[in-house]
């Protein structure tokens, strides 16, 4: 309940800072400066996912190979049995 309360204090006050004061008639009017940090940020956290998506497709290409290669170990076993 506690974080509950404590988040939507936060996104209040997030919402305050952005609202332009001549506008609404309050606020902090840092929407501009939002704008700004997220066209500044956005390319940077699209290549920290686009490594993270890299990692984890190799990830599973690997993943894919060892269970193959388990599969045809498997086979042989099988295979040798009878």
């Amino acid at each position: 309940m506690k974080s509950l309360i404590i988040g939507i204090l936060i996104l209040a006050v997030a919402v305050f800072a952005v609202l332009p004061p001549g506008t609404v008639g309050f606020g902090l009017g840092w929407g501009q400066d939002v704008l700004t940090f997220l066209r500044g940020g956005f390319p940077v956290i699209a290549m920290f996912i686009g490594i993270i998506a890299l990692f984890i497709g190799i990830a599973d290409i690997k993943d894919r190979a060892e269970a193959r290669r388990e599969e045809a170990v498997d086979h042989e076993e099988a295979d040798s049995k009878d």
